[in-house]
């Protein structure tokens, strides 16, 4: 017995000591780990790696010649590739600071001492809540040229009806020619892009306006106060306390708003298949990358160039995403 005792001594165990307390934990952690590595892998990476695989070769419905880059040279060169990245560019400009704008105005509104302000608050949650693909379509039918609702109160108040959805004209020129120019320097998006930021507004004002509710629960009333002493008014609160401290839940919509909007794709797809019978249209002023992409691959198809397209649209995110990151390491203040 005691010569049995003495080995278990002499021979302590793999997992005995500090360094033997640290693998096992290691080796815990990257159990629990293992599940969600796996699915990452099969489900994000995976896919990745094999559509940058795609993206070499000439593909149709089978895989067809090694081609290497000249799907993106294919892409850069393609007219309707720098068309639909415009139009995105329009898209992100046209949503992102209106929505952001306009949500940070209803939270400030919704964060005071007003009477029924939680069902106000559900009630702007509810659009984001809804599926994209229903309210869509309800948009489409609200701006329908022929009997949607906006035409018939324009025609009520003896306003003249406007095609919405099916008109591809750019706003700026539309605008012009009303005055009696015969056209803008710049055309602008068209008016159909124009009745889908309506929508995109409308959809995500709530989500934004929730999460800027939380920021402004976060800054301390005693600032407030100490500034109301000081003799500051509602606007320099505003100005000098909240925007600053809120800055970082603005930087963080900014850049999911911005990220979003280069993805786009349930509600236009919906709205213009609903409207004008032409995913993109009309005359393919509302075709964006990811309506690009989705053509390219499904309705021609070219997956090779389809995928080298979705490549370039990553790069894309990827580069203003940093530039934001950049920006946002100078003016958000964390404290």
């Amino acid at each position: 017995m005691d010569q049995k005792a003495n080995s278990k001594e002499s021979n302590p165990g793999f997992f005995s000591g500090r360094r033997g307390r640290r693998i096992k934990a290691a080796i815990t952690g990257y159990t629990f780990l293992l599940p969600a590595t796996v699915v990452l892998i099969a489900f994000h990476f995976w896919p990745v790696f094999y559509a940058f695989y795609i993206s070499l070769h000439r593909w149709r419905i089978v895989k067809q010649n090694y081609v290497g880059l000249a799907n993106y040279s294919r892409a850069l060169h393609d007219p309707d590739f720098w068309q639909a990245l415009v139009n995105t560019i329009y898209y992100v400009v046209g949503t992102v600071p209106f929505q952001l704008t306009l949500s940070l105005v209803v939270a400030y509104l919704l964060f005071q001492e007003i009477k029924g302000r939680e069902a106000y608050r559900v009630s702007y949650f509810l659009p984001y809540i809804t599926s994209t693909i229903a309210s869509g379509a309800v948009f489409a039918w609200i701006f329908n040229p022929n009997h949607g609702p906006v035409n018939q109160f324009l025609k009520a108040v003896g306003l003249k009806p406007l095609k919405w959805l099916l008109e591809p004209r750019g706003v700026f020129d539309m605008i012009a020619r009303s005055y009696g120019m015969k056209s803008a320097p710049v055309h602008g998006p068209s008016l159909a892009m124009v009745t889908i930021f309506f929508f995109v507004i409308w959809f995500w004002l709530g989500y934004d306006a929730t999460l800027f509710l939380a920021g402004l629960g976060n800054i301390p009333k005693e600032l407030y106060e100490a500034a109301e002493i000081d003799g500051a008014n509602k606007w320099q609160l505003f100005r000098y306390i909240t925007v600053p401290l809120l800055s970082p839940t603005t930087f963080f919509l900014t850049i999911v708003a911005v990220i979003g909007s280069f993805k786009a794709f349930n509600h236009i797809f919906i709205m213009t298949d609903a409207s004008a019978g032409e995913i993109g249209g009309p005359l393919g002023t509302t075709m964006t990358v990811a309506i690009l992409i989705y053509k390219k691959f499904y309705e021609i198809p070219t997956y090779g160039y389809a995928s080298a397209i979705s490549f370039l649209l990553f790069f894309i995110i990827l580069v203003f995403t940093l530039l934001q990151n950049y920006a946002g390491s100078k003016h958000v203040h964390y404290g």
